[in-house]
């Protein structure tokens, strides 16, 4: 059974910055492309970005230049570095474990609550 697991949120103010981690289990960590998603307060939830299993990362374009994932396949964990964040970065982020690159696949983490304040 794959297991997702999300840490790392926070409140925090607008210009601040948060490192989500997401650290997996009962899969193959190392040969799945992950992703980030989050989901604001009556709003679908969208991808932020997807890191492949090399680690090459891509990112929505209202997070470029200031989020960065990364992932550590000895750890089995995968990480968002959120930089100068706004208010409109406020909601629940998830990870997911890509059913290809950009593909969301079938297992979700439980989300962490980011809130920034202005």
């Amino acid at each position: 059974q794959v297991q997702l697991v999300e840490s790392g949120g926070g409140l925090v103010q607008a210009g601040g910055s948060l490192r989500l981690s997401c650290a997996a289990s009962g899969t193959i960590f190392s040969i799945h492309a992950m992703g980030w998603y989050r989901q604001a307060p009556g709003k679908q939830r969208e991808l932020v970005g997807a890191i492949t299993s090399g680690g090459t990362a891509k990112y929505t374009d209202s997070v470029k230049g200031r989020f960065t994932i990364s992932r550590d396949n000895a750890k089995n964990t995968v990480y968002l570095q959120m930089n100068s964040l706004k208010p409109e970065d406020t909601a629940v982020y998830y990870c997911n474990e890509q059913l290809r690159f950009g593909v969301k696949g079938d297992y979700w983490g439980q989300g962490t609550q980011v809130t920034v304040s202005s």
